[in-house]
């Protein structure tokens, strides 16, 4: 069951700037996010009262802590957004938990992506320095999350570690790794650094740390990339345990997130991007890295999936779209249809039964036909 949070419809709609027509944006909007804590459901809170109190429009957000909760209620058609993580990069390959016959490569597209910076979260009692000192201890993976799973398994690929080397420990949901460490049951999770949950574990008696992963270990970076390539090094100044004056090298990603369906209205998207883009001075003070939604940094490729249409078209008016970027969307948007081809094709030649069989004959398919591994970018 889905908790569920409405957000208060904002105040009467306001012309924009210089006399342009409102945004034609719903009355109503549902929006998926990560669950209460983390720092995707704070920013999708914050964006949606900042969006409504310019427009008139009621924005509900529905906290999920697994990846196939976030993007079932898209696929379903009862939410048109998701703030997602790269459980986004996993549906367009029809990878990992959506490499069953129920799921498959999705057709969907990013709205806006914002820059991030990812590591792992580390009780600062255990005398963790490194990566590789995790070695034996207590590590949190979430069932049917391969965002947060594959994730981490390339973090511990940075310091030459796999599960076998430590205690997994599973969790329905990811906002319980939090507890779980502040009660002495689990000793690291992956977070991003400005997130409530962060700043609690901080200020426990546990304390925090942030194992490094150094640009100069390229070792390290070559077998993470092994596991998840659409990593790169990011030095990171805000968040809980760390400033300017005391940065930490962790790793870059986009999150969260703001993707739909293919088939979303284009009109809607792009005036989603532009009522975001317009109440950036409400939406940059909401976590310390709320500042990167400014479309001239969330609205640039890569991503884990293709821009969308409405989106690309809000963009080049702003004049940040470039040839460059074009060349990756239609890169991306060919390796997408090749993947749902290939997906329709591997059906009929299918003999097994049973999902399990159907997915070991998709990967073999992927690989032996497609040429595509499960991480390939």
């Amino acid at each position: 069951m889905f908790k569920r949070r409405d957000v208060l419809v904002g105040s009467s709609a306001m012309m924009l700037a210089g006399g342009a027509a409102q945004a034609k944006l719903p009355d109503t909007s549902v929006w998926t996010a990560y669950d209460l804590g983390s720092s995707g459901y704070a920013e999708a809170s914050g964006i949606a009262d900042a969006i409504m109190k310019k427009h008139a429009i009621r924005v509900r957000i529905v906290p999920s802590g697994t990846s196939i909760g976030r993007l079932l209620p898209l696929k379903q058609g009862k939410a048109t957004y998701g703030f997602l993580a790269n459980e986004l990069y996993f549906a367009a390959e029809g990878t990992y938990d959506f490499a069953v016959p129920a799921w498959g490569p999705q057709d969907v597209r990013v709205v806006l992506a914002r820059p991030a910076a990812v590591g792992v979260a580390t009780a600062g009692d255990i005398g963790v320095k490194t990566i590789a000192d995790l070695k034996g201890k207590r590590i949190g993976y979430v069932k049917g999350n391969p965002s947060v799973n594959v994730k981490q398994d390339a973090y511990l690929a940075f310091g030459g570690l796999t599960r076998a080397d430590v205690q997994p420990v599973w969790f329905g949901s990811y906002n319980a790794m939090k507890t779980a460490l502040l009660n002495n049951q689990l000793d690291a999770f992956g977070s991003v650094t400005t997130s409530a949950n962060m700043r609690e574990i901080e200020a426990s008696p546990r304390g925090l740390v942030w194992p490094p992963f150094p640009a100069s270990e390229t070792a390290g970076w070559e077998r993470l990339r092994q596991v998840a390539d659409f990593f790169e090094p990011y030095k990171e100044t805000v968040g809980a345990g760390i400033s300017p004056e005391k940065p930490v090298a962790l790793v870059g990603y986009r999150y969260p997130i703001i993707a739909t369906y293919a088939n979303t209205s284009a009109d809607e998207v792009y005036s989603l991007v532009k009522a975001i883009d317009e109440s950036m001075d409400l939406i940059k003070n909401i976590t310390g890295s709320s500042k990167n939604w400014a479309p001239d940094i969330s609205g640039k490729p890569p991503a884990d999936a293709p821009w969308h249409d409405g989106a690309i078209k809000y963009l080049k008016e702003k004049g940040i779209w470039t040839a460059e970027h074009q060349a990756w969307q239609d890169k991306r948007l060919a390796r997408l249809k090749k993947l749902q081809a290939g997906w329709v094709d591997a059906q009929k030649t299918f003999k097994g039964e049973g999902d399990e069989a159907w997915v070991k004959h998709w990967e073999n398919y992927r690989v032996k036909t497609l040429g595509m591994q499960p991480t390939d970018a």
